[in-house]
């Protein structure tokens, strides 16, 4: 049965930016985007680059290894959108971030 697990505070991720947790043994990438959070896989499937550690421009993240753009809130390359990551639910109670596992 799925549910929701903390896995940070809203605090922690910078409006503009991103950070890689891991949930349940995987990691997933958190964005904080103008105070909306959106979390998707954190492996690029081009190469497998961190997309935790790319750099945010407005919705689109851009893999830090080769440049892959993802809309964070879909999941969906902006490049090819047959290519996607896979998107999880956040839900926010209080300043806690939690996902949906």
């Amino acid at each position: 049965m799925a549910g929701f697990v903390r896995i940070c505070k809203t605090g922690e991720i910078t409006a503009g930016s991103g950070k890689t947790v891991d949930v349940n043994g995987k990691p997933v990438a958190v964005f904080n985007v103008d105070g909306n959070f959106y979390a998707i896989n954190n492996t690029c499937a081009h190469r497998g680059g961190p997309l935790g550690e790319g750099e945010l421009e407005g919705k689109i993240v851009v893999c830090p290894w080769h440049a892959w753009r993802y809309d964070v809130t879909t999941g969906v390359s902006e490049m090819n959108p047959a290519i996607s990551v896979e998107k999880y639910q956040i839900r926010v109670e209080g300043d806690d971030l939690l996902i949906e596992t």
